[in-house]
């Protein structure tokens, strides 16, 4: 009998052998590794563990280590590929093959091969392939790869079309405006690549953890096995046991990747809601979000703003008012100065270009139009110029009282001539339909203040600010001074985001912990200069952003709470003399499964839409 138990011992560590030298391959080399950088990692602990218990002769439990460790690894290769599996599923997306029109007939092309300015055409229900104009048709396009909102948009000639989205029943012709490697979904998924190879400050703190808690556990583990058969006559088998099983226990599989798949997977789910987080970093402070500061035009309003009449002053005609203030206008990009020339393009006033042009940021213009200086600019400009008397500020003050941005337009002081105002223009924006939904639901993600900071009058900012519940509103500011503003918030608050288009509000939002681009689809200086991204022109987006951050980070203290937890009570169980090396080996097993299923969880949130 006892030749047969032997022999079943022996045959039993003979298998258990084998499976731990098969298994041992990919751990060799790494233990072997850290041990010449002098820097103990995980393969490290488990090898010396199993050759602890090998040594003793637990070479069942042994080999199961070796196995249940493989498992684990797997588990965070797998969890890994399939946080970026997400974003990789968008390069699918978009066409490989394009239909170009060339010689007068349509030819199908790789979208690699085809050049900036030539023609395609996308028939219904087929995935646009490129970048570019709609020159020819008409149809409804979900847009859904890119800003997140699968309700089709309607599309005309002179309207954008983006690489990636699907066009509904109409045929479409399209100028392409991007080569295949530089349209709006490659640029997404770029960025999104290299914001998740970017290590978030709780994955640097948890890498940095575990580069000193690994060669301390390492220590512990020695001294267990040593300090008790030499100073209390302890066993030398049985605490070479438990030594074993520390090290097991402390391997820290599940601390060390409960935070880098959290922020993938949070980074994608927001990627798929057309939202563009730069990085980890970013994510885990709009988690921390407290404060808001929005700009007004484009951000609670739709960013279109229209002339809604003209008051005569010293002028014989509207027509004189939007002719001198076209002239001047024109060499603008502003949104008034836009409004302002198109409605003397609609009303086919004919204007020249004004000469010796400046512009006065945050006031206004000059220019000489038709021989003579003259002045375009708001309420400030033209009380810094000293061009108002008590009847012009009564008329401007009725017209941002009706929630109005104006524009007075005037000749300028110069030479000893005091200069004056010929007319003012009134202009209005329309508040975006969500707007005041969406300001709710940034309070009850828990953003306690929401500001607006505006270079439009006061009473137009209070105005719009009444009407969809924003806390604070700031008028007549200039650049530097919504830096200031922003300033102040942060010093208040501590972390604090601006959101605007991301170009005028560039200075505002740089300063800010979180800089919010608004609308960023199809503009390249938004997309590479913002913080965060929205593809859509969406309020509510901000809110969603807010919501998964904070999410995110819930995750990240839960998984990290969770291992740590973990590891302390095997580590009391494990002195105690109840903890097993298989046992170990399953709760850090247990544990990585665990992290990395709540971690993924981040990918089936649904949008608050939904």
């Amino acid at each position: 009998m006892q030749v047969l138990e032997v022999g079943q011992r022996s045959f039993a560590a003979l298998i258990a052998g084998a499976g731990m030298l098969a298994g041992g391959w990919f751990l060799l080399p790494k233990a072997w590794l850290a041990i010449l950088r002098l820097r103990p990692d995980i393969n490290l602990l488990v090898v010396i563990a199993v050759i602890g218990a090998a040594t003793i002769g637990e070479w069942v439990e042994a080999a199961t280590v070796v196995f249940l460790f493989g498992v684990a690894e797997w588990l965070e290769g797998w969890a890994d590929r399939r946080a970026h599996r997400a974003t990789e599923a968008l390069l699918e997306l978009a066409p490989k093959i394009a239909l170009v029109k060339r010689d007068g007939a349509f030819l199908e092309v790789p979208v690699a091969q085809v050049a900036v300015g030539e023609t395609i055409a996308t028939k219904s229900g087929m995935s646009i392939p490129l970048d570019g104009v709609v020159t020819v048709g008409e149809s409804a396009v979900n847009q859904a790869p890119i800003t997140g909102e699968s309700v089709p948009v309607d599309k005309k000639p002179g309207d954008a079309v983006f690489a990636g989205t699907i066009n509904g029943e109409g045929s479409l012709e399209v100028r392409v405006t991007s080569a295949a490697g530089d349209t709006t979904l490659a640029r997404i998924i770029r960025l999104v690549a290299e914001a998740q190879e970017q290590k978030a400050p709780t994955q640097r703190f948890v890498d940095v953890f575990a580069r000193y808690y690994t060669p301390t556990v390492t220590a512990v583990a020695l001294l267990i096995f040593l300090v008790p058969p030499l100073f209390l006559d302890g066993e030398w088998s049985v605490w070479l046991y438990r030594a074993c099983v520390l090290l097991i226990i402390a391997c820290p599989c599940a601390l060390v990747i409960s935070t880098p798949v959290s922020i993938v997977a949070g980074l994608t789910a927001l990627a798929r809601r057309g939202v563009l987080v730069k990085g980890g970093a970013h994510l885990e402070t709009i988690g921390r979000l407290k404060a808001l500061a929005v700009d007004k035009t484009g951000t609670i309003t739709e960013g279109k703003p229209k002339v809604q009449g003209v008051e005569l002053v010293d002028a014989q005609s509207e027509a004189d008012v939007l002719r001198i203030a076209a002239a001047i206008d024109d060499h603008s990009a502003h949104p008034l100065a836009k409004a302002v020339v198109a409605c003397a393009r609609e009303r086919n006033i004919a204007f020249t270009r004004a000469e010796n042009y400046q512009n006065r940021s945050g006031r206004g213009a000059e220019g000489v139009v038709e021989g003579h200086p003259h002045f375009v600019g708001n309420h400030r400009f033209a009380h810094e110029l000293g061009v108002c008397n008590e009847d012009i500020e009564r008329r401007l003050a009725d017209i941002e009282g009706k929630g109005q941005s104006v524009v007075v337009v005037g000749h300028r002081p110069h030479d000893g001539c005091k200069g004056g105002v010929i007319g003012i223009i009134a202009i209005g924006d329309t508040l975006r339909p969500n707007a005041k939904a969406a300001i709710a639901e940034l309070h009850a993600a828990g953003i306690v203040q929401i500001v607006m900071l505006s270079g439009d009058n006061q009473r137009a900012v209070d105005f719009i600010a009444r009407q969809v519940g924003i806390d604070e509103a700031r008028g007549d500011l200039l650049p530097d001074e919504k830096v200031a503003a922003v300033k102040a918030l942060r010093e208040k608050h501590g972390v604090v985001a601006m959101a605007g288009d991301g170009v005028n509000d560039a200075p505002a939002m740089a300063t800010a912990n979180i800089g919010i681009a608004m609308g960023a689809a199809g503009t390249d200086a938004a997309i590479e200069t913002a913080d965060i991204a929205l593809m859509q022109d969406d309020l509510a987006k901000i809110a969603e952003t807010v919501r998964l951050g904070r999410r995110t980070l819930a995750v990240i203290r839960f998984n990290i709470t969770f291992a740590l937890g973990l590891k302390a009570l095997f580590l009391v169980l494990t002195l105690l003399g109840h903890a097993s090396l298989w046992l170990a080996i399953m709760a850090d097993t247990g544990a990585t499964l665990l992290v990395v299923g709540n971690a993924l969880r981040l990918l089936r949130v649904r949008s608050s839409k939904s």
